[in-house]
């Protein structure tokens, strides 16, 4: 390359060019300079050979016919960002860019060549380039996803309202572009789900967080279906530019969820009562709202051959009704017409289902009270569905829906099914039992017989069964005339709150009443003799009583005998208002010590004066000794002492704080004011 020249120039001029710059000689293009950057974009090429075997590596041999034109017209050529695949003893073999541009010398025929490598340059605006292609295709796709797809996809602003159409939403709610915009999708949820979305809505915008929400929305049929909301800020530079959210519909899903809940509540239910009363109530609670925005239970009496034909009598049990509706009383009677939906239900032993317009249930279905108030509530559909307990139909389940909501659905009434079927070992037991119940308070009930007409003599009797208590209790009192003209009053307890304490209390009842008028012995006497009884007669049993006899001593006036076996003493209240608890005559508990003697006493009765006899469950409070339980009543007998004796008895019922576990029995006896 020493003195190579060109265009008259030494080439060493260009040693210290920043761009690459070789020239070469003849018409085989022999390579004669390489300036240092010409070397570094192509490498050390060996000078005097032809440019062909110099770059026998680079793939675009069509170049070298740049060099032929070049020479052979004179005519200069320029070429930009234009790619070279050569072998670089460093990297291997490389794609580079390079922007050139060639010339003919013409003292010397040759070319000059000048390049800058623009690789960088190229590959970063290809990368962009791609990349902008890359971005444009993934909208093109998101848009046509949008299209078809299932899902509701939106745009907001990071204030939270639509900045652009969404044809899903379109589609499943029927609103357009004007009627979505704004907050105008609001109108589009359920009115009930409407203010807790915007509130959920607004919580996520304000902490910049994912939102994830459920709520119902209103198809153009007028349905309601469930749809859940998954929504993500889209940030730049640290700050939210706009929402992006899709909408499933969670229909299915939500049911399955539902239908499960509804059948772990209404098994917490049955689990939390054993008596059937309460129990039905509870499912009743669970079925309205959940299935039902009304609802009520007919317990059935017990028949096995009803005559054909022939209507039914059926205790309403339960009822239930949604926040805003009327709720009919859970107690009572209904008679059911033999041509009635409600007998229907029970003979073919399923479900009887009708809809129909809203307030207009038909006339055969149900009683005129349950209709009027089907049509009071806008009912659209009822159905009423038998339970059976034991292969037996022991109640008929009568729901409703009103209003905005849908017709109940032939899966709801599968599921209303499915509540009372899980409940069937619960309730199958709470029935027997509530039927042995039945029979022990008609028993109970039966036995406490009005107390007799003594002239001369006021007797009262009260009896407040427990509303706690699931079992019944063994209280109980009586009254009855004596040989010789006395009059006898008694109160008891059996121990135990069961069928037995109710058989046992009959029997001592009546093993009573047979020795008291047996020999006229005093009342220690009897209760003793009764002891001994029990011993063979009831065993197992233990109790307590007080009885008591009045007669009339002439000229002394009235004249009380009486006796206690492990019960609270008898209280006497004058008319002025003094009271005295009588405990005089305490024996033990019966059914204890049969060989003990028993003691009675004897009390005179003055004028206007109260005999006063209660059970424990009048004074007994938990935790509490017993003299407060008597102080109390001591006050209040005191301050009623006045009363005419019915509003006295009830007076002490309703003015001492009773716990309503035990059950409670009173019997009152008043002297008239001129003695005789």
């Amino acid at each position: 390359m020493e003195g190579a020249r060109g265009g008259g120039l030494t080439l060493e001029v260009f040693d210290l060019a920043p761009v690459g710059v070789a020239v070469t000689s003849g018409g085989d293009h022999r390579l004669v300079y390489a300036n240092p950057a010409y070397r570094a974009s192509f490498g050390d090429r060996p000078l005097g050979r032809p440019m062909r075997e110099t770059f026998d590596d680079l793939l675009q041999r069509d170049y070298f016919d740049l060099l032929d034109r070049v020479l052979a017209t004179g005519e200069a050529v320029s070429r930009a960002d234009m790619p070279l695949s050569l072998t670089y003893p460093d990297a291997g073999r490389e794609e580079r860019f390079f922007s050139f541009s060639l010339s003919r010398i013409t003292e010397e025929p040759g070319v000059l060549i000048v390049t800058i490598d623009v690789t960088k340059r190229v590959t970063t605006e290809m990368r962009a380039g791609q990349a902008a292609e890359t971005q444009r295709r993934m909208l093109r796709r998101f848009q046509s996803l949008v299209r078809v797809s299932a899902e509701i996809v939106w745009v907001t602003g990071p204030e939270g309202t639509p900045i652009e159409p969404s044809p899903g939403w379109e589609r499943v709610t029927g609103q357009t572009w004007e009627e979505f915009r704004g907050m105008g999708w609001v109108r589009a949820l359920h009115p009930d789900d409407q203010e807790p979305t915007v509130r959920s809505w607004a919580e996520a915008r304000r902490f910049s967080r994912p939102w994830r929400h459920v709520y119902r929305l209103r198809t153009p049929k007028g349905e309601y279906r469930h749809f859940e909301v998954n929504a993500a800020p889209v940030y730049e530079d640290g700050v939210v530019l706009e929402w992006v959210g899709t909408c499933g519909d969670v229909e299915q899903k939500w049911l399955q969820r539902h239908r499960r809940e509804v059948l772990d509540r209404a098994a917490a239910a049955t689990s939390e009562h054993s008596d059937l009363g309460d129990m039905l109530r509870a499912l009743a609670d669970v079925l309205v709202p959940a299935l039902a925005d009304g609802c009520g239970v007919h317990l059935l009496p017990d028949f096995t051959d009803r005559p054909v034909g022939s209507p039914v009598i059926a205790q309403r049990i339960a009822t239930g009704a949604r926040e805003g509706l009327p709720r009919l009383p859970p107690g009572g009677e209904e008679s059911f017409p033999a041509d009635s939906g409600f007998i229907r239900a029970i003979e073919r032993r399923r479900p009887v289902y009708r809809t129909f317009e809203p307030g207009r249930p038909p006339a055969d279905l149900v009683p005129e009270g349950t209709a009027g108030w089907l049509a009071r509530a806008g009912a659209n559909s009822v159905v009423l569905l038998p339970v059976t307990v034991d292969g037996e139909v022991a109640a008929v389940v009568t729901a409703a829906a009103c209003g905005d909501r849908p017709p109940i659905s032939p899966e709801d009434v599968v599921l209303i099914g499915r509540m009372f079927d899980h409940a069937h070992d619960a309730l199958s037991s709470a029935l027997r039992y509530h039927r042995t119940q039945r029979v022990a308070l008609a028993l109970q009930h039966g036995l406490l017989a009005e107390p007799p007409d003594v002239p001369g003599l006021d007797i009262v009797a009260r009896y407040r069964a427990s509303p706690a208590a699931a079992e019944v209790g063994g209280d109980w009192y009586d009254s009855f005339l004596l040989p010789g003209g006395g009059t006898a009053l008694a109160i008891g307890d059996v121990a135990g709150h069961d069928l037995s304490a109710a058989v046992a209390m009959s029997q001592l009842r009546n093993m009573l009443r047979a020795l008291a008028v047996d020999r006229g012995e005093a009342p220690g006497d009897v209760l003793r003799r009764l002891c001994i009884a029990m011993e063979t007669l009831a065993p197992e049993s233990t109790a307590t009583c007080a009885l008591a006899r009045v007669d009339c001593a002439e000229p002394n006036g009235w004249r009380l005998t009486y006796a206690v076996a492990g019960h609270p003493p008898p209280l006497l209240v004058t008319g002025d208002g003094a009271v005295r608890l009588l405990e005089d005559a305490g024996n033990p508990l019966l059914g204890l010590f049969v060989d003990q003697p028993y003691r009675s006493a004897v009390e005179p009765l003055p004028p206007r004066c109260t005999l006063f006899l209660y059970t424990d469950g009048l004074i007994e409070q938990p935790g509490e000794h017993l003299d407060r339980g008597l102080e109390r009543l001591t006050r209040q007998a005191s301050r009623l002492a006045a009363e005419p004796l019915p509003q006295f008895c009830d007076g002490i019922l309703e003015g001492l704080p009773i716990t309503g576990i035990d059950d409670i029995a009173t019997i009152a006896l008043r002297v008239p004011d001129d003695g005789s």
